[in-house]
């Protein structure tokens, strides 16, 4: 081939190129690149929106008990119905009404590669799941087009006991300018560190904007820790009427002791002379006899340290639990306050915490 044929072959293949439309496509980095962390989708042609137009990207994570946590992002455009931008918000509504999945998959995708260094950066496995897309619009006072996306994510925070670690999953991740990170964890919960700090703080949550805040490597970063007063404390409907408590005190102080005598007469006492012949053994009973008074005279505490100790001095939280038909809030309040007072252990084997009594050898693995 001559020197005219190659150039000519060369033009052909670069207007080849200019003339294939662009594919929807979403980046969502966690490599601290401020242009490759922003929301970019490109559209098929020049009409309508594109996601690189959003006057503001809002991210909210509400993070829940079990260490997941619920994403909700919303990409906001500004609309008039006096210029041509309702137009063209039209077009991109059209479009994602059309065609859901290739947006939810290319959203996802970019999230997905946020979620693999978080993996790397915690050494949790995590999953997102329950992926949608929707389209909304505000009314005045000012006229704004949403395009909203939410997601489940798995193991988003760290739990042990009734401690929450949040943000480690957000390794390296980077707000840019007209961006928003708000969290949000349960009421019973409140925040014991918060780094970067906030002056916007609202009941409940923390909110950085992307303009004031640049994270660190180790940032964001939250530590929660369950309000136990707040969570045993009774509400006033559960409160009830006023009432003489001394006297109601006095009743229960009443049955307990007619409990710890009634007990004390069927195991306690010595076999009388007229019964079986000592020499002989009684019959064995079904099922193994557990030593002490029956379970409804015990307190949260001693119930437990007794089914540690029936379990030959060591058990799973998980089958406390079960075992007691406890949630795993109040579960992890009573193991907390054993902990604290030295009457048991807290080991973690894998991803379950053992409680062990003091004297009892555990190899971690």
């Amino acid at each position: 081939m001559d020197v005219r044929g190659l150039r000519a072959l060369v033009v052909l293949v670069v207007v080849g190129c200019l003339l294939v439309p662009m594919p929807v496509s979403a980046v969502v980095a966690a490599d601290g690149d401020a242009g490759s962390q922003q929301q970019v989708l490109q559209q098929t042609d020049d009409e309508g929106l594109q996601f690189d137009d959003a006057d503001e990207i809002h991210i909210d994570v509400e993070i829940h008990e079990n260490g997941s946590a619920t994403f909700f992002i919303d990409y906001r455009f500004p609309i008039n119905t006096e210029n041509e931008s309702i137009e063209e918000w039209e077009l991109l509504q059209e479009d994602i009404e059309s065609n859901p999945q290739e947006y939810v998959d290319r959203e996802a995708e970019g999230w997905n590669e946020v979620l693999s260094d978080g993996e790397n950066a915690t050494d949790r496995e995590m999953e997102i799941s329950n992926f949608t897309v929707s389209t909304d619009e505000s009314p005045a006072p000012r006229d704004m087009a949403h395009v909203q996306y939410q997601f489940e994510w798995s193991s988003f925070a760290h739990v042990e006991l009734n401690r929450i670690e949040a943000g480690d999953a957000l390794s390296g991740f980077t707000l840019v300018d007209d961006t928003t990170l708000q969290l949000f964890w349960p009421d019973t919960y409140s925040a014991y560190e918060i780094d970067p700090d906030s002056d916007d703080r609202g009941e409940g949550s923390v909110f950085w904007d992307g303009g004031d805040t640049e994270f660190a490597d180790d940032q964001p970063r939250v530590v929660l820790i369950e309000d136990t007063d707040s969570a045993e404390e009774p509400t006033e409907s559960e409160e009830g009427p006023a009432m003489p408590w001394l006297a109601v005190l006095g009743a229960l102080g009443a049955l307990a002791l007619a409990g710890v005598a009634g007990w004390w007469i069927r195991y306690g006492r010595e076999p009388d002379s007229g019964s079986a012949d000592p020499a002989e053994p009684s019959e064995p009973t079904a099922g193994p006899q557990q030593a002490g008074p029956p379970a409804e005279l015990l307190s949260n505490e001693e119930r437990v340290l007794r089914l540690v100790e029936n379990r030959g001095g060591r058990i799973k939280q998980q089958e406390v639990v079960a075992e007691l038909d406890w949630t795993e809030a109040k579960t992890s309040q009573v193991v907390g306050g054993l902990r604290e007072d030295g009457e048991l252990e807290v080991f973690r084997i894998g991803r379950e915490n053992v409680l062990a009594l003091p004297d009892e050898e555990i190899d971690e693995e």
